[in-house]
């Protein structure tokens, strides 16, 4: 009974604070699910820049990136907010994959001291976040143990989730497989690459964080 009065204690200060100061949204995933795809379709869309770049090569996000000043706008409504994008969430990080990736050996250990570092800083971010959008490589088993404990740190914080199932210009793509594995929030299923679906994103960003 406590947790569940603490939870709603909880919800309603943040309600509050978020009244009097800028909204943070932050993208949240493991690595390679194209969170800073999205970030860049977003500041493209709205603030006509890209956020950061993009490599095949995983963790190329290694450090915390926030945009500000962004203005969702439907109609009538609009949005305002500070976009938070985080390195991916690894459970293990092996300098060792990334020199199978043609990587020298002292840059591959320097990318997985700083991606590991990434890691840690972008779960210390989750309390300060106002909402997570999970994103996920719909290509992808979404049973995995990093989603289950990117998942398992915002259910901890009830913080509102918008999970996202990326790559749906990809056929191996399938939201029901990401329905079913998190059945407790919505799931919109887009191609940040291409823009696929892009309308209803923004629609379900509005109902969560609006």
């Amino acid at each position: 009974m406590l947790n569940i009065v603490q939870r709603f204690m909880k919800r309603l200060v943040r309600q509050f604070f978020k009244k009097k100061k800028k909204v943070k949204i932050g993208l949240y995933g493991p690595p390679n699910g194209g969170k800073t795809t999205l970030a860049n379709r977003i500041c493209e869309d709205w603030l006509g820049e890209e956020m950061g770049s993009v490599s095949a090569i995983e963790h190329e996000t290694r450090e915390i990136k926030i945009k500000e000043e962004i203005s969702v706008k439907s109609g009538k409504k609009e949005l305002k907010f500070n976009l938070v994008d985080t390195p991916g969430i690894a459970t293990k990080i092996d300098y060792e994959d990334f020199v199978k990736k043609g990587m020298s050996e002292k840059k591959a250990k320097q990318r997985a001291k700083e991606a590991t570092k990434g890691v840690i800083d972008a779960i210390k971010w989750l309390d300060e976040m106002d909402v997570v959008i999970v994103v996920l490589d719909g290509t992808k088993d979404p049973y995995s143990q990093v989603n289950i404990t990117i998942v398992g740190n915002l259910a901890a914080r009830d913080i509102p989730v918008l999970i996202v199932c990326n790559k749906m210009d990809l056929k191996k793509a399938k939201k029901k497989k990401i329905e079913a594995a998190f059945p407790q929030y919505d799931v919109v299923p887009i191609s940040a690459k291409t823009g696929k679906n892009i309308d209803k994103f923004y629609e379900a960003l509005f109902v969560i964080a609006g």
